[in-house]
């Protein structure tokens, strides 16, 4: 029996999904059918004040080190300029703040939490089973931007308007409505960077916000072409670059699709980066 989902996360339903681009033939992510286990996601991307709590209990208690304060236009905008480092950190303080097993280890025989330093995790030092926070891998994230749907470019259809999402239009795509340009939401309070307040357009099918837009969200995942199918993959054993997934207010429309695929140095922080956290079920 699961539980009901906790305070700020949804509950995205296990099963089969088709992952990967079955309307604009992307090159590197042809469909294959993929089923993942249910989980809780964070709603809306980490805000900075999210961030802020769970950084200064990491520095003040729990003992993480050089873990970054992070950035944000406001309070409730989402945290950037994060490297997947940082993020990987942070679920880790955010798991024992709340009393809950970490996931991230620097052992195979996962012991050594992992607190500090820029340390390439592998897939051995996972502790999938634990109760605590994690980044969603490549295959969790896409399940549950979809929203439900299926074989569609956006969250919620195939055609994408700045009343839809914050992003760049920039008018190069017959899926654009536009209008051409950054969001003017943006601007509220200042320029770059241009995010909006987490939650500010309609949410997707499973009540998740900003699946596209705003900013791009870390996956746990080693960019690997192709990617694998199958049941809760958790990607390429070995990489250089971490998977990047939704695009963001700096990104043109055709980065917002659900199905598109980056990957960037996990070193790597700029003021479009951002994240949201997943939670296995059954949690108090």
């Amino acid at each position: 029996i699961v539980s009901a989902p906790p305070a700020g996360m949804v509950l995205i339903p296990d099963g089969p999904f088709t992952m990967g681009d079955s309307v604009d033939g992307l090159a590197d992510a042809d469909p294959v059918s993929t089923t993942v286990s249910a989980f809780y996601m964070d709603v809306t991307e980490v805000t900075l004040s999210q961030w802020q709590v769970v950084q200064q209990w990491a520095t003040l208690v729990g003992g993480y080190t050089a873990l970054t304060v992070g950035s944000g236009k406001g309070q409730e905008h989402p945290v950037h300029t994060v490297n997947w480092y940082d993020c990987v950190k942070w679920c880790n303080a955010r798991s024992e703040r709340e009393g809950k097993t970490p996931v991230y280890y620097t052992d195979d025989a996962q012991t050594l939490v992992y607190k500090t330093g820029d340390v390439d995790v592998t897939n051995a030092q996972v502790k999938w089973s634990a109760n605590g926070y994690r980044l969603p891998t490549e295959a969790e994230w896409e399940k549950a931007a979809h929203g439900g749907l299926s074989g569609k470019r956006f969250p919620w259809g195939d055609t994408i308007s700045q009343k839809q999402a914050n992003y760049n239009s920039g008018g190069f795509f017959d899926y654009d409505d536009g209008p051409d340009g950054y969001n003017p939401i943006g601007a509220v309070g200042g320029t770059e960077p241009a995010t909006s307040p987490v939650g500010t357009f309609a949410a997707n099918g499973y009540g998740l916000y900003d699946m596209a837009g705003n900013v791009c969200e870390w996956c746990w995942d080693w960019y690997g072409t192709f990617y694998a199918g199958g049941t809760d993959p958790h990607g390429a054993a070995t990489g250089s670059n971490r998977v990047i997934r939704g695009g963001s207010w700096f990104n043109f429309a055709d980065i917002t699709r659900c199905a598109i695929r980056l990957g960037f140095t996990p070193g790597f922080a700029d003021n479009y980066f951002g994240f949201r956290a997943v939670l296995a079920p059954g949690q108090p």
